[in-house]
């Protein structure tokens, strides 16, 4: 004979409930769309910059500030830890490495500097709820450090896509070796850094979280 106990009706309530808060923390391509994000004037440059700098693998989130003229002012990369597609999980990570790379444009009343998130995974480029998580994480992280919420970019074995826009190409991709960071465009010269800030040594930072 085996015993056993039920969920409580408060244990499935509250399982529920927290489906349904991750699930509002998700962003329908639509809704991307009609948030009015800037697009990039050359997003393959951005894209083969960021490869070559971090060498994202699946599951690698590269997350990068750009100036007003779409220049790379910092970057980090990271691996995702979260185990399920959770927009607040995600916006905590963003946040956390956005505040070790660059200042926060709080103080401004409108936002000079542009956060781009690349995420390299498994799948195709079609959206998944994943991608929405990062979606809406990006979003709220910019809000959160005073910049303007910018493309979102997934990086696959079939290549890159801007979600929401539809621009995209078959290299880089997550199985393509990076090219030099000389053959880039988002490559500065190394005489004129540019600076981030806040006594950071470099305006190119890498974070790996491990």
């Amino acid at each position: 004979m085996t015993f056993g106990f039920a969920p409580s009706a408060a244990t499935s309530m509250s399982a529920a409930a927290d489906s349904a808060n991750r699930l509002a923390r998700i962003l329908e391509p639509a809704e991307w769309a009609a948030a009015g994000i800037p697009l990039l004037r050359s997003p393959r440059e951005v894209v083969s910059g960021l490869h070559a700098r971090h060498r994202p693998t699946p599951a690698t989130a590269v997350v990068a500030v750009l100036d007003h003229e779409e220049r790379l002012t910092a970057s980090a990369s990271f691996a995702r830890r979260s185990v399920t597609a959770d927009g607040w999980e995600f916006r905590n990570s963003l946040l956390a490495h956005l505040r070790r790379v660059i200042p926060h444009d709080l103080r401004r009343r409108t936002p000079v500097r542009t956060a781009v998130l690349l995420y390299c995974r498994e799948g195709d480029e079609r959206w998944t709820e994943e991608d929405g998580a990062w979606m809406w994480g990006l979003r709220d992280a910019c809000t959160l450090h005073g910049l303007r919420c910018g493309a979102y970019i997934t990086l696959t074995s079939g290549g890159w896509q801007v979600l929401g826009e539809g621009r995209g190409g078959r290299r880089p991709s997550s199985t393509s070796r990076p090219a030099a960071l000389a053959d880039t465009a988002l490559d500065q010269d190394p005489a004129t850094p540019s600076r981030t800030g806040g006594g950071a040594a470099q305006a190119l930072h890498r974070s790996v979280a491990r």
